[in-house]
């Protein structure tokens, strides 16, 4: 219990970066927007399963990925969380300048016709793992959690969590947006999400890069 109390602040940190980075719309979110809004409320849900076991997939491999480097280089975890500050400060500057734009998100329409359910899986799997940014925002959620010395269970405690968030927030995603009326009532919120998600980004970037753990 003495051990979890010690690493839980992290590990929580990691959960809210993550939570956050999945409630603002990139290519995923907006897939399942769409899947829901032009195809089927289950067509949405089954593009939400497959972003989350994409998510799953790469938690997993930066965790396996990240505990090596470190296990074999001790300045490692240093860099690691310089580089995860640095992007974590580049999705607060996007997530400003969103919400000072005046333009509206579009969501994204796939290509193909309709699918199956399992169809719709793979095409949502897909598009999470062919996500050229999502290296860099996995190392930075990861490394939020990640002491220097943790033992391997964080990481464990971190992709369950963070594959837990990803299901339940897409599928949200895929039955809350079925409803032309929810789409209207979050573009009119989109300005005031997109600061409050800046501003979160800011503070996590600096945490990481003023960390001496």
């Amino acid at each position: 219990m003495d051990q979890l109390s010690l690493y839980l602040p992290g590990i929580l940190l990691a959960y809210s970066a993550f939570l956050l980075a999945i409630i603002s719309p990139g290519p995923n979110v907006l897939a399942v927007m769409g899947a829901s809004m032009s195809v089927s409320r289950k067509a949405g849900l089954a593009l939400a399963f497959g972003v989350a076991a994409g998510s799953l997939a790469w938690a997993t491999l930066t965790v396996l990925g990240l505990s090596a480097i470190v296990a074999a280089y001790s300045t490692a975890l240093t860099v690691i969380k310089v580089a995860g500050g640095i992007y974590l400060l580049w999705l607060a500057f996007k997530a400003f300048r969103a919400a000072r734009s005046k333009q509206d998100f579009k969501v994204m329409e796939l290509e193909g016709g309709q699918r199956s359910q399992f169809g719709y899986a793979a095409q949502g799997f897909i598009i999470q793992m062919t996500n050229p940014k999502a290296a860099l925002a996995w190392i930075a959620i990861v490394s939020l959690g990640m002491q220097k010395g943790a033992p391997f269970w964080v990481g464990g405690i971190i992709v369950a969590g963070t594959f837990a968030l990803s299901m339940l927030i897409h599928a949200l995603y895929a039955l809350v947006f079925s409803s032309p009326g929810m789409v209207a009532l979050y573009r009119k919120a989109r300005r005031t999400i997109q600061t409050l998600f800046g501003c979160f980004f800011a503070a996590a970037g600096a945490r990481l890069l003023l960390s001496r753990d």
